[in-house]
């Protein structure tokens, strides 16, 4: 399944570098995004390295999701695709 990275999650002081907010394509309820908690993710650097990640959470009622790195995302990441195992 594929991703879109669409933020990171933050608030108007913090900003969380490990954690983005991703929306699924085909997810659009609270429902369905639960179901995928557990799963892995993995991003695709464009110099080759992977940053793979858990999703954690639901994020608002829309089907985002809340996926936690296990390091720093670039700001280069935003707006592009992750894959959903």
């Amino acid at each position: 399944m594929d991703g879109l990275i669409v933020a990171f999650r933050g608030s108007h002081h913090t900003q969380y570098e490990t954690q983005m907010i991703i929306q699924a394509k085909g997810v659009d309820s609270k429902d369905k995004a639960a179901k995928l908690v557990g799963h892995k993710v993995k991003w695709s650097s464009p110099a080759g390295k992977d940053i793979n990640g858990e999703i954690k959470s639901a994020h608002g009622n829309k089907g985002a999701m809340r996926v936690i790195f296990e390091k720093g995302m670039p700001g280069q990441a935003l707006s592009t695709a992750v894959k959903i195992e």
